[in-house]
């Protein structure tokens, strides 16, 4: 791993859906959607060919979504969310008032979650993840947004995720 590479934290659960998902893609997934392009090439002129091109497309979208679930494998580290004595870290649960909003979102990658969940992620590096990690429940703190405005946060409570 590179400096540049950035380690992501992962539960089990995430880990085995998202290996899963990479397998299923890079085996069935490639499979139907070259015969789809075959069959779209044996209607004849590409040029006009819209199925032909959706199906190009679908597997441009096929091949990135492998390449992202590979570099994500590669670089996370799978275990158990720990808050320990109440430190945001990447797997917390943070309960937070944000420029006077209380919000709670999970710390760490969007893939953490499974679908149907509720529950707002804020990446580790994003302005709000960097500047509350490693900070402890009551703690006030301030990050500038990308728009230049400065965004109090006070992390009122934190808590493991628990999927």
């Amino acid at each position: 791993m590179t400096d540049t590479e950035a380690t992501t934290w992962l539960t089990q659960e995430a880990h085995d859906r998202l290996a899963a998902e990479l397998e299923t893609l890079s085996t069935s997934g490639r499979a139907e959607i070259v015969a789809r392009i075959e069959a779209a090439r044996e209607e004849g002129d590409l040029k006009e060919n819209g199925g032909y091109h959706a199906a190009k497309d679908e597997q441009g979208k096929i091949e990135a979504r492998i390449r992202t679930l590979i570099n994500l494998l590669k670089s996370a580290t799978v275990a158990e969310s720990t808050a320990a004595a109440d430190v945001v870290s990447p797997g917390t649960v943070v309960t937070a008032t944000i420029a006077g909003d209380e919000s709670r979102f999970l710390l760490g990658n969007r893939e953490i979650i499974a679908a149907g969940s509720d529950l707002s992620v804020y990446s580790e590096t994003s302005p709000l993840g960097e500047a509350i990690n490693g900070k402890a429940a009551g703690t006030s703190t301030s990050y500038v947004a990308p728009n230049g405005r400065e965004i109090s946060v006070t992390i009122n409570k934190v808590e493991p995720y628990h999927p």
